[in-house]
C-alpha cells in the first residue's frame, strides 16, 4: 500500500476525520506544505500557516512539534501576545496553524486544544475618505496603478483579485465582470455598470 493516500483516522471531535499522509522522507517544515497542498489551501494560506509553524518550533529551541503538547502551544501564544505584541488576527492565525498541524500533519486526540479560546480583536472605526479626498489620491496616480486603483474603487475588489483580472473576464455589454479564484480559492460574478462602459476599448 503507497504511503501517499486518504485514510480513515482517528475521531477529531467525535467526527471521522479523513487525513493525507505526507512522504516521511521529506523534511517536516516540507510535509506540512504537502499537506496543505492535498487540501487545495490558498497559497498565501500555505505560507502564512508554514511561517507559524516554523515560527513555534524556532521559539520552542527546535524541539519537533511531537514532543510539545498544551503547555507549549499556549506558551507560544503567550509570547506572541506579550513579548512580540502581534495583533490579534495574528495570534489567531498562529492558532489555526497550530491546530492545522497537529489536526492534519500529526494526527491524534486534539482535547488539550478545546479550551483553546481565539485572541478577541478590538474595535476600530473605519477610516472613510469623502468623495473630494478620493478624487485627490486618484488623481495622484497614472498609469496601470491608475487603471488598478479606479479599478478597485469602483467595483470593491480586493487588491489581488484586481491584480489577476483578465480582459476575458469582463463582459462590456452586460456590465459584469467575472472574479476568478477569489476569497476561499471561489469564482463569483460582479456587476460594474458604469465601470465597465469607462473601461471598455
Amino acid at each position: 500500500m503507497a504511503y501517499h493516500e486518504w485514510f480513515l483516522a482517528a475521531s477529531w471531535q467525535g467526527r471521522p476525520v479523513v487525513r493525507f499522509l505526507p512522504d516521511p522522507k521529506l523534511r517536516f517544515l516540507d510535509q506540512c506544505r504537502e499537506v496543505l497542498r492535498s487540501k487545495q489551501m490558498a497559497a498565501r494560506t500555505e505560507q502564512s500557516y508554514v511561517d507559524g509553524i516554523r515560527r513555534s518550533i524556532v521559539w520552542s529551541v527546535k524541539r519537533h512539534p511531537k514532543e510539545m503538547g498544551a503547555d507549549e502551544v499556549k506558551g507560544f501564544l503567550t509570547h506572541l501576545a506579550v513579548q512580540r505584541r502581534v495583533a490579534a488576527a495574528t495570534q489567531n492565525q498562529a492558532l489555526n496553524a497550530l491546530v492545522f498541524l497537529y489536526k492534519e500533519v500529526i494526527g491524534g486526540e486534539l482535547g488539550w486544544l478545546d479550551g483553546s479560546e481565539p485572541a478577541k480583536r478590538g474595535q476600530r472605526l473605519p477610516e472613510v475618505l469623502i468623495r473630494a479626498e478620493v478624487q485627490a489620491v486618484l488623481a495622484q496616480t497614472q498609469g496601470t496603478p491608475g487603471l488598478i486603483a479606479r479599478l478597485l474603487y469602483g467595483t470593491g475588489l480586493r487588491l489581488l483579485e484586481g491584480l489577476r483580472l483578465r480582459v476575458k473576464d469582463l463582459d462590456f455589454e452586460r456590465g459584469q465582470g467575472v472574479v476568478r479564484g477569489g476569497k476561499g480559492d471561489k469564482d463569483r460574478g460582479s456587476h460594474w455598470g458604469s465601470v465597465s462602459r469607462r473601461l471598455a476599448p
